[in-house]
């Protein structure tokens, strides 16, 4: 399964006019597939895109041709020049310090402009914090995610 999945992505990306440098197909425990994939830095920033735009079309392009091929959805994580790890080190700080903001004021904060996988990983960094939940409210590119104090919910009970 890996090397079909490194080939599809190798095709798809020729079909866009791209070479990776390196493609890199790891697959877990839970049958998740990682792809890593490194490209020249001129065209790393294109591939990721605005808001990580890009790279969330390719993940999802890549997603629906597997499923095609295998009859069964794969739960697939594409990541160029590791935006994504490093984007998770960035969202887990932010998490940490708006949870130290919620605790401290005792108010409900928003967070804003975060795409379906960056508010995901708020709300498993957030989860391990029992002084603080977290929802996601609003529809399309309106969601938002939502840190409240915990006590706040044993108030509205």
């Amino acid at each position: 399964m890996p090397e079909d999945l490194k080939s599809t992505t190798q095709n798809l990306l020729k079909l866009l006019g791209v070479t990776p440098e390196e493609i890199a197909v790891d697959i877990d425990e839970t049958n998740s597939a990682q792809i890593k994939l490194t490209f020249s830095p001129e065209e790393t920033g294109i591939l990721i895109g605005r808001h990580a735009d890009a790279i969330s079309a390719l993940q999802m392009i890549l997603g629906l041709i597997v499923y095609r091929q295998t009859g069964t959805w794969q739960r697939l994580t594409v990541d160029i020049g590791d935006y994504r790890a490093k984007r998770t080190a960035v969202l887990e700080t932010t998490a940490q310090e708006t949870a130290k903001r919620v605790k401290f004021s005792h108010e409900p904060l928003a967070l804003f402009n975060l795409n379906p996988f960056e508010r995901r990983i708020v709300h498993m960094i957030l989860s391990q914090d029992p002084g603080v939940v977290t929802e996601s409210q609003g529809e399309g590119r309106n969601r938002h995610l939502i840190v409240k104090p915990a006590a706040e919910l044993k108030d509205e009970a």
